[in-house]
């Protein structure tokens, strides 16, 4: 509400904040955080339980554990009299059950693995006076604790010293309480229903990360592949070979101009590697004046099981790309042990080759999914064309062709069918980039047209040839417009072991916005129904070795031997920046039983050295931060500059969206001399919106800050004073480049996060420091919190 200017306004502007101020501190309910002693999620026990049957269906024991309490229990209890076995029996059974409580680590304090454990759980006041009056000697007979037993006689200093701070967690009310017992063991959604989902970090510092991919060979290495032309060996216990697994960047071509299509695009290893040694890539090369798209088959070396054999290359197949983007890049293996190739259309736009396009023209081998038989190769052909391929007997169409009407499948997946029942089993999923409005994901089917460039998503593109019904394309099972995000990354459906919630979730991304979504089979009807895919706010990601953030440009999914679920993404789309990083999906939720994922990957004979891996990535307690001022004001907040534009909304990844062209002329129109403390944000050159490197104004000039100290709380501070209620991410490092022709101006800054500016923060002297510019610091803010994006 905008109140009048003047006093009377500035006076009731500060009421209103420190009402904000006082419902923001004020107590809220519990937020769901299921949790067991071992730091891990709850999960369903395989079998039922004998002994503390309240937690059968779901809870932190399973049957040997349950049956390991049960024993105690016995011989606690043989050392009851008769009348106290009759009264305290059941006590003792609830105490003893509650470490398979799915809030068991709540219950006895353990949400933190640097802290003691309880050795009683937390108890409510009005029973642990219960228990005291009729069984108080079940205290002594669980818990050596001296300082309980020495309590054991003064029922208000004992009960005092069992009861939590946080009473939501205590026994016996915790199974009454329904935020708590609600929806329990489902994925957590937010209000508008987006699932919130957590990450680990697994590899950084990688120059586009393009393509993850396993060998299947019972190792359970991972290799992931650079837009520059290297691959990479990784071990299980996560460090990297220093020796790359592939290195063709010399004949890769491609540049460092932020999203250029071109280069090391797709790798695939044969089904039977672990016999034969073969591997694919896909990449782009120049031939004298012409561009084009190889196929290429690799061996391994014969001395080193982690390196290709780079003089065994053979090509496979190449095909002239009239245009250098739409290259497409994904290769694959099916079940049928063929393989399968996916190229873009030839690039430009709106597919302009011909009468009707690439696309549509079944003779051309671009905007294609192929499909060829490279078993058996050492001798005669390098392919030879499966025998059922759909137009194996049409002499107008290229017999490799297995569907058409695609313009840029980017990133396609098999599904691995239902862990149990096999149910969608080589079902095969993609994203098609789109041209101006929609993104879609397709099923993909032999001898199937998809559409393009008739139809664009559900939409007709082309009208003549849309309206042409002769074409009989198959329709998207989901496509999206170009508001939620411009170029789709095509993902996996989950079959892995680790997140039982997530069976049979679609999962993909796109990689503009950094929006990660999902698609669930609704077999009832056949239909897929959409969810968003947040990071886990508030204690969703609070356990260890956890993170709820990542970088916004999501460039590709993989999945490991086991079938869990990853991603890749930068925060630079540069072939030549390091910035990649590769998570691993988690949901906290439900795991599965202890000991059911257990994996034994067979040895691997190392030659190069360990690089052991160090990650970088922090969780973020996402916290809004009162805003300043409530008051409608032309004058920026605390000497930041004035927002004339309606909010934007923040990727999930904490980038927010481009300002609408203009809104920069509009802001400097304003003459005024900045105030001392006032701050900025820079990004290569440009005044960054939400992101980039602090600069700040201090005594009539700009200058940067070192990250020396450099913190959320911080960061929170100048995200307040640009207009911004949420931080989502404090940087260090100098990630949005280096303030070289400034002065650093502060370093060793420290904040609670309430203060106006970065000079009420503790720092150096102004202008004294011990760092250089490779330390800028910078902040990533947003007005909404991220997760609910």
């Amino acid at each position: 509400m905008r109140g009048p200017r003047g006093a009377a306004g500035r006076g009731g502007a500060r009421v209103a904040l420190a009402l904000l101020l006082a419902a923001a501190l004020a107590p809220r309910p519990a937020r769901p955080h299921p949790q067991c002693l071992d730091f891990k999620p709850p999960f369903r026990p395989p079998r039922g339980l004998a002994f503390c049957r309240r937690y059968a269906e779901f809870g932190c024991c399973d049957p040997r554990r349950d049956s390991a309490l049960l024993q105690r229990f016995y011989r606690l209890s043989a050392r009851l009299d008769g009348h106290s076995y009759a009264a305290c029996a059941g006590h003792l059974q609830d105490l003893l059950c509650q470490e398979c409580s799915p809030y068991a680590a709540h219950s006895y304090d353990a949400e933190d693995p640097s802290t003691p454990v309880r050795t009683i759980p937390g108890l409510c006041q009005d029973y642990c006076t219960q228990v005291w009056q009729n069984c108080r000697s079940i205290f002594r007979l669980l818990s050596a604790d001296r300082e309980l037993i020495a309590l054991e006689n003064n029922m208000a200093k004992l009960c005092r010293y069992l009861t939590l701070e946080d009473t939501d967690y205590c026994f016996p009310h915790l199974l009454a309480n329904q935020n708590l017992n609600q929806n329990l063991g489902l994925v957590t959604a937010d209000a508008e229903g987006c699932l919130q989902l957590c990450l680990v970090e697994v590899a950084n510092g990688l120059r586009n990360p393009v393509a993850m991919v396993h060998a299947n060979d019972g190792t359970h290495r991972f290799f992931i592949a650079e837009q520059v032309g290297l691959v990479w060996t990784y071990l299980p216990d996560g460090s990297r070979l220093e020796k790359p697994f592939l290195n063709v960047s010399e004949a890769v071509l491609t540049s460092p101009w932020e999203g250029d299509e071109r280069g090391f695009l797709g790798i695939v290893f044969h089904p039977k590697f672990k016999f034969n040694g073969k591997v694919y890539v896909y990449y782009s090369v120049e031939v004298g004046y012409e561009e084009r798209i190889r196929i290429s088959e690799f061996r391994i070396s014969p001395s080193d099981m982690n390196a290709l054999d780079h003089n065994s290359e053979r090509i496979i197949l190449e095909i002239e790309e009239p245009a250098s983007n739409h290259n497409g890049g994904e290769l694959l293996f099916g079940d049928d042990e063929y393989l399968y190739i996916f190229t873009g259309d030839g690039g430009m736009a709106g597919d302009p080759f011909g009468t009707f396009g690439n696309a549509q023209n079944k003779s051309a081998l671009l905007g294609k999914v192929l499909r060829i038989d490279v078993n058996n190769n050492d001798r005669g052909p390098l392919y030879r064309i499966p025998p059922d391929n759909p137009f194996v007997h049409d002499p107008t169409a290229r017999p490799e062709v297995y569907a058409y009407g695609v313009r840029n499948m980017w990133r396609c997946s098999f599904d691995r069918g239902d862990p149990h029942t096999k149910e969608g089993k080589g079902r095969l999923f993609c994203g098609d980039v789109g041209q101006n409005k929609y993104e879609e994901i397709d099923i993909v089917e032999k001898g199937k047209n998809y559409g393009w460039r008739a139809r664009e998503g559900f939409s007709c593109y082309d009208k003549k040839l849309c309206a042409n019904s002769s074409m009989d394309d198959v329709l998207p099972i989901y496509a999206y417009p170009h508001k939620m995000g411009k170029s789709v990354t095509g993902g996996y459906v989950y079959r892995g072991c680790e997140s039982p919630n997530l069976n049979g979730l679609y999962i993909f991304g796109d990689f503009m916005s950094g929006r990660l979504m999902s698609l669930k089979e609704d077999h009832a009807t056949g239909e897929w129904q959409y969810s968003e895919i947040c990071m886990g706010t508030g204690q969703t990601c609070m356990f260890p070795g956890l993170i709820n953030n990542y970088y916004q440009y999501i460039i590709s999914f993989a999945e490991d031997e086991a079938g869990e679920l990853y991603f890749m993404s930068t925060g630079v789309p540069s072939a030549t920046a390091p910035n990649g990083v590769v998570y691993k999906v988690v949901d906290t939720s439900r795991r599965a039983p202890p000991g059911k994922c257990r994996v034994e990957p067979l040895p691997v004979k190392v030659k190069s050295k360990r690089i052991p891996f160090v990650p970088k990535e922090k969780f973020i307690m996402q916290a809004p931060i009162p805003q300043p001022r409530l008051e409608s004001t032309t004058e920026a907040p605390w000497g930041g500059r004035p927002d004339l534009k309606p909010p934007t909304t923040a990727a999930p990844s904490g980038r927010t969206a481009k300002p609408r062209k203009g809104a920069e002329k509009r802001g400097q129109r304003r003459k005024k001399k900045p105030r001392n403390g006032a701050v900025r944000l820079m990004e290569r050159g440009r005044r960054g919106r939400g992101r980039g490197r602090v600069e700040i104004y201090i005594d009539g000039e700009w200058g940067t800050v070192c990250d020396d100290g450099w913190s959320s709380a911080a960061a929170a501070v100048v995200c307040r004073q640009l207009g911004f209620p949420y931080v989502v991410r404090a940087t260090k490092k100098a990630e949005f480049g280096e303030g070289t022709s400034l002065r650093i101006l502060l370093d060793d800054v420290q904040c609670s996060g309430q203060e106006r500016t970065l000079l009420e923060c503790s720092h150096a002297d102004v202008g004294k420091h011990n760092c250089s510019h490779e330390e800028d610091a910078g902040v990533v803010c947003s007005r909404e919190e991220v997760a609910d994006w």
